[in-house]
C-alpha cells in the first residue's frame, strides 16, 4: 500500500512539473528583460511591435527590428519611441498608397 501511494505521489509531481512546459504556459518567452533609455537612430529601424503586460510580459516594451534583423527593446512611454513609430507608420502609409497616373 505504501509503495502505491509513493508511486502515485511521484507520478503526480512529475505531471505537475512537466505540464507547464508542454502546455506552453510560458508565453513570456518573447518578452524584454530590460529596455534601453538611449534613443535608437531612426534610420536603423525597419519595423516595430508592442509587448505589453496583457501579453504576459513583466515589462512593457516596444521591440524595434533593425535593418539587419536585430531586436532592440525600448520603453513605450518615451517621446523618441513615439517619433520612431510615427515615422514608420508614415513610411508604411506611403508604400500602400497607389500612384495616380494620367
Amino acid at each position: 500500500m505504501a509503495f502505491q501511494t509513493a508511486s502515485l505521489l511521484a507520478v503526480s509531481l512529475l505531471i505537475l512539473w512537466v505540464t507547464p512546459a508542454l502546455g506552453g504556459a510560458n508565453d513570456a518567452e518573447d518578452c524584454c528583460l530590460s529596455v534601453t533609455q538611449r534613443p535608437i537612430p531612426v534610420f536603423l529601424v525597419r519595423a516595430y511591435r508592442y509587448l505589453l503586460l496583457e501579453d504576459g510580459c513583466r515589462l512593457p516594451a516596444v521591440v524595434f527590428t533593425t535593418q539587419r534583423g536585430h531586436e532592440l527593446c525600448a520603453p513605450p512611454d518615451q517621446p523618441w519611441v513615439g517619433r520612431i513609430i510615427r515615422r514608420l507608420k508614415k513610411i508604411s502609409a506611403r508604400r500602400r498608397v497607389p500612384a495616380v497616373t494620367q
